[in-house]
């Protein structure tokens, strides 16, 4: 288990520095020391690794989320939870959805997984806007979630600091759903 950990943890670095498709198998490898066959037999593709690292990014990202739920603020608490996590790791916009442009076209497997793992970001937007607001709002849930993955997407260029810009332009948007609800 720990050769496996390690090679996905390898991976995610590479992957999100160097992109995917363009990284061979033997920089992957490199790193673990570990052989073409127990990269074979853990993860019988190159996909099947891409597969690993998106999941355990996205695993990733929300346990930090949920870690970090304990703020009164969850709506804020999305973007504190995005600044620090950039913070540690680096600005370079969502390492799911690149995967999901360079695999557009070449599997299906993987843009449906980076679909069902935006669909379950979503959901956890939602039970924010829901536990902030006191009550469902589709439209409110919308505007955070692009708040969310265009600061995502901008800090790359524009700086970590743009992610406070996002959260605070989130806020109003629930006063003003809050002051619309009284």
């Amino acid at each position: 288990m720990e050769k496996l950990t390690a090679i996905i943890e390898d991976a995610v670095r590479i992957f999100d520095t160097e992109g995917f498709r363009a990284v061979g198998i033997d920089r992957l490898l490199g790193p673990s020391g570990v052989s073409t066959r127990t990269f074979y037999k853990y993860f019988g593709s190159r996909d099947g690794l891409v597969i690993a690292v998106l999941e355990a990014r996205h695993r990733g990202f929300m346990a930090q989320l949920e870690a970090n739920a304990l703020d009164a603020d969850s709506v804020g608490g999305l973007f504190d939870t995005l600044r620090l996590w950039m913070e540690e790791r680096g600005a370079r916009g969502c390492m799911l959805l690149r995967a999901r442009s360079e695999y557009a076209e070449a599997n299906q497997e993987i843009v449906a997984l980076v679909h069902r793992q935006k669909c379950e970001f979503r959901d956890e937007v939602a039970k924010r806007v829901l536990k902030d607001l006191g009550r469902d709002d589709a439209q409110l849930c919308s505007q955070v979630w692009l708040l969310f993955e265009g600061a995502t997407a901008a800090a790359g260029v524009a700086g970590v600091s743009l992610v406070d810009d996002a959260k605070e332009a989130a806020l109003m948007l629930l006063a003003t759903a809050r002051a619309h609800s009284l």
